[in-house]
């Protein structure tokens, strides 16, 4: 496994993703949405759409977070991915992106807009990679990690799946 990761993040030239795991950014579409078109709770213009590739490995996670876009996450290869979602209201669900249809995995999912979520690898000793298409298009200032102790606190019959996929800050 290490050296097909390794060999995944050479070739696709990913670096270090803030929430875990590795990312390259491979669209950005030229159209962009104005701001007042957007609504308040965008900084400003956002492009259309973007998609990256994202690699996340056993030994690690995508730590909770949430964005102000709906985000669609394609699988690709490696085992499948585990997607833990909570909605505003505190809804848990968990979802598994992969291509073992029979077992109930889908290989996408949509993650709604302002929903906090968190992934891991499904088998031990493994790796996923997987695309995830954002609209309107992703920027950093759309993002925030979680902090563990104020997710606990607005939603503490999350608290188990919180606690494993925060990292402490």
């Amino acid at each position: 496994m290490k050296s097909r990761v390794e060999e995944i993040v050479l070739r696709l030239d990913m670096n270090p993703h803030p929430e875990g795991g590795y990312y390259k950014e491979v669209y950005r579409s030229k159209q962009v949405i104005p701001k007042n078109v957007l609504g308040k709770k965008f900084t400003g213009e956002r492009c259309c759409c973007t998609a990256i590739y994202f690699l996340l490995t056993s030994d690690n996670f995508s730590a909770f977070h949430k964005i102000n876009q709906d985000e669609i996450w394609h699988y690709y290869e490696g085992s499948s991915l585990y997607v833990h979602v909570i909605d505003p209201a505190g809804n848990y669900s968990k979802y598994s992106v992969g291509i073992n249809l029979d077992i109930g995995e889908s290989p996408q999912l949509v993650v709604p807009a302002d929903c906090w979520f968190a992934s891991e690898v499904k088998n031990k000793d493994s790796y996923s990679l997987v695309g995830c298409t954002v609209s309107p298009g992703f920027d950093f200032d759309d993002f925030e990690l979680a902090d563990r102790g104020d997710l606990i606190q607005k939603y503490p019959d999350c608290k188990d799946i919180i606690t494993r996929l925060t990292r402490d800050q």
